[in-house]
């Protein structure tokens, strides 16, 4: 990987299977088979390569207000389980935001599927009454949030730093579409909001390819779909998922941060109403 290749080259869809690759090597990827990954049998070709220059760029550029003054958006971010990268982004809300225990946004939840909601408008996790299975409804865990556009990129700069060699953190563990790796943004890649998450990648390392999420994607290592909110919105997790302890052995986080999810319960916050997990609150009783 090389940091010439942060150009924003962002296009349509020329196929309803294609997956594109939003940025590799100064230039843009469609493979048109099923599978995403040459590994897998698919044929890759080359699209518009060094035409795009530093005019499109200026076009693409998003134009911020001051965060005071500015509009939140709606975001959520996609990294394996969904328990840690809630923690990360509720550190993230304090120290670039200033947030308060009251102000913060960052809830666990459900994104990405083509299905959107179950039965009842709801989005589950995995249950014994099999209601509304995220996983089945195409979706993976996500932690969502209302942020000023500014700070888009400062928030996309602490996801990015969650991977390590483009790996997620619980890669070899939790693996398969349920925790693929995603961003939703307003406007997804065609969305000058595109160019602020690879600026934040070449910050980062470049340890990762940005794709157009077209729904359903396929879990791929060191790829990040980039998802339009309005086509896919995020839905809320249960309040067992919550501000849990992390996947980690000995990820326990503190009472204060724990019970952050009782504290919005009993200020009146609606969480997903959905069935307890397998074995209660959750698969393996986790």
């Amino acid at each position: 990987m090389t940091l010439n290749r942060f150009l924003p080259l962002l296009i349509h869809i020329f196929s309803a299977h294609a997956f594109t690759v939003v940025h590799h090597g100064a230039r843009l990827n469609v493979e048109l088979a099923a599978g995403p990954t040459s590994s897998e049998g698919s044929t890759r070709r080359t699209f518009l390569e060094g035409i795009v220059g530093a005019s499109i760029a200026s076009t693409f550029a998003p134009k911020f207000a001051a965060a005071a003054e500015e509009e939140l958006i709606d975001v959520y971010f996609g990294c394996g389980c969904f328990w840690h990268v809630q923690h990360e982004f509720v550190e993230a809300e304090r120290k670039i935001l200033g947030r308060t225990d009251e102000q913060l946004t960052a809830r666990a939840g459900y994104a990405g599927g083509k299905a959107g909601a179950g039965v009842g408008g709801k989005v589950c996790y995995h249950n014994g009454a099999n209601i509304a299975d995220y996983g089945s409804l195409g979706h993976a865990e996500i932690v969502s949030m209302r942020i000023p556009p500014s700070k888009l990129e400062d928030f996309a700069v602490e996801y990015f730093r969650l991977f390590e060699d483009g790996l997620r953190p619980d890669q070899f563990g939790d693996r398969g579409t349920e925790y693929r790796n995603l961003v939703g943004i307003p406007g997804g890649a065609k969305s000058p909001y595109a160019q602020t998450l690879i600026s934040a990648i070449k910050t980062t390392g470049d340890q990762v390819d940005l794709a157009i999420g077209k729904g359903d994607d396929k879990d791929v290592a060191k790829v990040v779909y980039i998802m339009d909110t309005a086509t896919f919105p995020s839905f809320m997790g249960e309040q067992y998922h919550q501000f849990h302890d992390g996947f980690k052995f000995g990820e326990n986080y503190p009472n204060s941060y724990n019970g952050l999810a009782s504290k919005f319960a009993k200020a009146g916050e609606k969480f997903s109403s959905c069935p307890n997990g397998m074995l209660g609150v959750g698969v393996g009783g986790l």
